[in-house]
This record gives structure tokens, C-alpha cells and sequence, in this order.
């Protein structure tokens, strides 16, 4: 028997057809984002796995229906799925394939069911996502938003009882998470037509929009990008209080999304021209190095 489904027995997965539901979504996890799929498998307790691949897909679909399309057609996708997705929890049952996991993910950890009716509930703030004037527009952004949707996989990675203390610890996570994330994937969001770096940070630096869209390789942007990488380190540094709030055999974990985060943030300082042009990855001897490291905690913690 696979380690699959070691961890589909571990989770209470017994019904065939649900069991098939899981492993399609483990499927469109790792087709998306695969290292979150590897790392999962490797380093969390094999009951905790599944479950993570249920609220991952669930976060993913969510995206994928408030990023694709025509505004008008985006909202109502958007309406109708978060009345599926309500009805569904309110009644314990559903008809979607796509949904019959998180429904069984939310039995078996509670803490699951409000995490996806808050993500649910901020999906306006991303919809209306017009940019941010100021800083403040963009901390409520992380408040409204990224938070919401982090908290969705991160709750179940943490303590039993009260996450007040945790779900505080995330929030600074995902604060340079969030920042991280538009600096380097800011050529692609600019093609979309959307500008994530706030307008008073811009002019601070004496850059214009046009420079970033035209990918101006100057001083002043190499100085903005530059800053704002520097602001994401700090609070990256403080974000890694996190990994002593979670239960010990999800440590591994945890500690290597904020170690990627770190890898990332390096390859982005490395070349800041060419963030204009493409998103940075972190070097794979690196990131390789970070996983065999914290699967060998893992498997300490196991024995």
C-alpha cells in the first residue's frame, strides 16, 4: 500500500467514491502547485495530508473563479459558488464531486468550516481590487484578503483549541508572503492590468507606472523593488515565531513554507531587473536541500 493510501485510511477516507474524489484533487494540487503537494507528502503526519489537499483544491478553484473571465461573469461565478459552497456546508451534503472532500475535510476538522466561510465572504476584496493608494489600502488588503485565504490550509496546520495566538503569527506571516508575492510576480500582474505596489511608494521613489509596465530597468526601480524585498526580509524574520505555535509533527512543514519564502525572496534580490520581465524561483539545490533537511525531521518526529 502507497503512502496515498496509508494517508486516505489515516483520514477516515474509506468510501471508494470518495477516495477517488481525494486523489483528483491531490491530482489538481500537484498540477498547480506541485511543491505543495511533495512537501505535504513528505513531511506532514500521513491523517493530516489529505485533508490539506482538500482545502488546497478548494483555495485553488475559488482563485481560478475570481480570476478568469470578464468582471461581470468573474462576480457571478463568484456568487454562485459561494452559495454552493454555503448550502453545502449548512445541509452536510452535496451532489459536487469537487466538494465531497472539504465537506469530509470540515467533519473531520472543524476548524476548517469557518475558514472557508471567511474566504469566502473576503472574495469581494479581491474582485474589486482596483491597486492601493497608500500602505494602509494594502494592509487591509492582507487583512480582508490574503489572510482569509492562508488561513484556510494554515488552520489546519495548527494547535487544537485557540489559534488566536497562531492565526496572529500567520497574519505576519502572510503579510510578507503577500508582499513578496507582488513584487515578484509584478510583470505578470502588470500584463493583467493590475498594479500591486502602493501609488505613494511609487512616488516616493519617483517611478511612475509606466516604468514598471515599460520594464524602465533604472536606479529608482531597482531601489522601489529593492525596498519593498527588504520590507518583506524583516517581517519574513519575525513571521518564523510561527513554526513554535504549531504541534511538533507539523513543524517540517511549516518550517519549510517559510524557508521557501526565504529562497524566493533571495532569487528575486538576485536579479532585480528581470522582475520586470519574469517571476523568480528559488535555486532547486537550495529548495531541494531545504525539504531533505526537514524530511529527515519529519521522519525523527514519526519513530
Amino acid at each position: 500500500m502507497g503512502r496515498w493510501e496509508r494517508a486516505l485510511d489515516a483520514a477516515g477516507v474509506r468510501e471508494t467514491g470518495l477516495r477517488a474524489d481525494y486523489g483528483r484533487q491531490r491530482e489538481q494540487v500537484t498540477r498547480y502547485r506541485r511543491e505543495v503537494a511533495v512537501a505535504a507528502g513528505l513531511l506532514l503526519p500521513e491523517r493530516t495530508v489529505p485533508h490539506v489537499m482538500a482545502a488546497a483544491a478548494f483555495m485553488h478553484r475559488t482563485d481560478t473563479l475570481l480570476d478568469s473571465g470578464p468582471f461581470d461573469r468573474r462576480r457571478a461565478a463568484a456568487d454562485r459558488w459561494r452559495q454552493e459552497v454555503t448550502t453545502s456546508l449548512a445541509e452536510g451534503r452535496t451532489d459536487d464531486p469537487e466538494l465531497r472532500p472539504l465537506l469530509h475535510s470540515v467533519a473531520a476538522r472543524p476548524v476548517l468550516r469557518d475558514r472557508v466561510l471567511d474566504y469566502l465572504a473576503a472574495a469581494d476584496a479581491d474582485l474589486d481590487f482596483t491597486g492601493f493608494a497608500t500602505e494602509e489600502d494594502y494592509q487591509r488588503y492582507v487583512d480582508g484578503y490574503s489572510l482569509p485565504g492562508f488561513m484556510v490550509v494554515a488552520a489546519l496546520l495548527g494547535p487544537d483549541g485557540d489559534q488566536s495566538a497562531y492565526r496572529a503569527a500567520c497574519r505576519t506571516f502572510i503579510d510578507a508572503s503577500q508582499r513578496l508575492d507582488f513584487v515578484n510576480d509584478l510583470a505578470e500582474d502588470l500584463a493583467e492590468g493590475r498594479l500591486t505596489v502602493p501609488e505613494d511608494r511609487l512616488a516616493r521613489h519617483g517611478v511612475t507606472r509606466a516604468d514598471l509596465e515599460q520594464a524602465r530597468d533604472l536606479p529608482a526601480v531597482r531601489a522601489l523593488l529593492g525596498g519593498l524585498l527588504d520590507e518583506a526580509d524583516r517581517t519574513l524574520a519575525e513571521a518564523g515565531a510561527v513554526v513554535d505555535l504549531v504541534p511538533a509533527a507539523h513543524r517540517p512543514m511549516v518550517r519549510c513554507i517559510v524557508g521557501v519564502e526565504a529562497l524566493t525572496s533571495a532569487a528575486a534580490r538576485a536579479d532585480l531587473g528581470g522582475l520586470l520581465h519574469r517571476s523568480a524561483s528559488p535555486a532547486k539545490p537550495a529548495a531541494l536541500r531545504l525539504l531533505a533537511r526537514e524530511y529527515l525531521r519529519a521522519r525523527k518526529h514519526r519513530r
